[in-house]
């Protein structure tokens, strides 16, 4: 049996976008028979009490999950363990650059858009020590191809960039682009459902899932929720969080059905919204979210209810 996740940041509240891509995440891994795993990543920014505020959040949706929680902070050693791994097959290198260097190097004539342009990859050990004086190092994949090609459920085939990515930060934190590698494979899971503006890292992410034996994991990456200015939603936008909505008397309920309506499936409950569920049937667009509207909608029923 394989298995699906959500994987939030322990950042802050969960927002009305992060909770529909909950949903949908959930729908997903339910309606192919698949357990549905939490992970919590936390190699980042980390505010205090977040976690468990993020936890209630999802119960009061009605979300449920198998296994155990996962903390990525948890498993730094295993992280470790596969870079030296591929350390040792000459795939990783130190890299001094900073991020000034990069843009710069980025933006040079013929730069390819977005990748890093290999300015360390080829230097010699009288090289890196004099950069080390300067900077600590991190370390980069060494790739050895410059695209890779992953199937996503609604995108289709998409052929994106691969170059040598930061495995390990100079701060000594592994990347991103490591981390759900490795948990994804450990874990089993096979599905990963998450926001659209993440398609463009799958490639990568795959790549190095087939450089470490690990199945490549079959994507669905879905519209996000975005703000009247198209920008992607975020808790300054206002009355998007479940603790905004009820201070002002709207329940978990009321909230679910929102979510369940802006995906075009029943608001009655998560069960008559798994019966329905058909992926190709999902809207293609961002999902543009007006709290006034949401919460003039749902205030008449909200007082009812007090």
């Amino acid at each position: 049996m394989g298995a699906g996740r959500y994987a939030p940041s322990p950042s802050g509240p969960l927002h009305l976008g992060n909770l529909r891509t909950a949903i949908l995440a959930w729908l997903f891994a339910r309606s192919t028979s698949r357990q549905f795993l939490l992970r919590i990543e936390d190699l980042d920014r980390v505010r205090s009490g977040a976690e468990e505020m993020q936890l209630k959040e999802l119960a009061a949706l009605g979300l449920d999950f198998d296994g155990p929680l996962v903390r990525q902070h948890e498993r730094l050693d295993t992280y470790q363990q596969i870079i030296a791994s591929l350390a040792e097959r000459g795939m990783v290198y130190e890299c001094f650059c900073s991020r000034k260097d990069i843009a710069e190097a980025a933006s040079a004539p013929h730069a390819a858009p977005g990748a890093y342009p290999g300015t360390c990859r080829n230097l010699t050990d009288v090289q890196r020590a004099e950069r080390a004086k300067v900077r600590p190092a991190a370390l980069r994949l060494r790739a050895e191809t410059a695209s890779f090609t992953v199937h996503d459920e609604l995108a289709g085939e998409y052929r994106g960039l691969v170059d040598d990515f930061v495995l390990l930060r100079n701060d000594g934190a592994p990347s991103y682009n490591l981390a759900v590698v490795v948990d994804d494979g450990h874990f089993g899971i096979d599905q990963v459902v998450r926001g659209d503006d993440l398609l463009s890292s799958a490639p990568r992410q795959a790549y190095l899932a087939s450089l470490l034996s690990l199945p490549v994991p079959e994507y669905a990456h879905v519209p996000l929720a975005v703000n009247d200015k198209g920008q992607r939603l975020a808790k300054r936008d206002g009355s998007v969080t479940l603790e905004d909505l009820f201070e002002k008397g709207i329940d978990a309920d009321q909230v679910r059905g929102i979510l369940l309506e802006s995906l075009g499936l029943p608001t009655s409950s998560l069960d008559a919204a798994l019966r329905a569920f058909d992926p190709a049937r999902l809207p293609r667009e961002p999902w543009v979210v007006r709290p006034d509207e949401i919460v003039h909608q749902l205030m008449p029923d909200a007082s009812k209810n007090r």
